[in-house]
């Protein structure tokens, strides 16, 4: 499957939650029901099914992944020691798009995404243009001087769409990020029933 390029407040609409990694607009409080002329009044119960397939699709928008990325990314996470769960949601907070964007280098993912396709980002100094590297800890995140002076980047600097998480430090005014710690299952910026997503894919 492609990745999305349609409406994303209709997709955060219909999922219910606010995504930062897809947009950083706010759906209008007087419209806090999913897309569709009759304002989600005749919507069914969700089955079971229904609800582990809405939880998915919030990982897969928020970080932008196609349904083919997204199982990749599952069956790594099945074949890690440890909680499948919790290990998909550290590979996904680790790719390189996520990081520089939760460093606030970016105002979205796709954003970042863009940045790092570009060449405008080094990791440890070396550039790295693979959205979907996997990031560890001790690296070191920096925008090239290029990237340093354009205008989306001071505003995401100047003002961050979300706070920056405990696992990046700062230095450099911002500009460079090192990686502290790897992220954990708390360091998701939105709700998720990651036991659904498992069992999801545990069929």
């Amino acid at each position: 499957m492609a990745r999305y390029t349609g409406p994303r407040l209709r997709i955060m609409r219909a999922l219910g939650v606010q995504l930062p990694g897809l947009s950083r607009k706010q759906w209008d409080s007087r419209k806090a029901y999913p897309p569709g002329m009759h304002h989600g009044r005749h919507r069914k119960k969700l089955s079971v099914y229904g609800t582990q397939l809405m939880e998915k699709q919030k990982l897969r928008f928020n970080y932008g992944l196609g349904e083919k990325q997204f199982r990749r990314f599952v069956k790594m996470s099945f074949q890690k020691r440890g909680n499948p769960g919790e290990n998909l949601l550290q590979f996904l907070e680790r790719r390189l798009d996520n990081a520089i964007f939760r460093a606030g280098f970016a105002p979205t993912i796709p954003a970042a995404r863009q940045l790092i396709v570009h060449g405008h980002i080094r990791v440890n100094g070396k550039r790295v243009n693979k959205p979907s590297f996997l990031i560890k800890q001790g690296h070191e995140l920096a925008l090239s001087e290029k990237a340093k002076k354009f205008a989306h980047v001071e505003a995401a600097l100047e003002n961050p769409a979300i706070n920056r998480p405990a696992w990046l430090g700062v230095a450099d005014g911002g500009k460079s990020a090192s990686v502290i710690a790897l992220p954990d299952r708390e360091s998701v910026p939105f709700p998720v029933e990651i036991n659904s997503i498992v069992e999801f894919y545990s069929k």
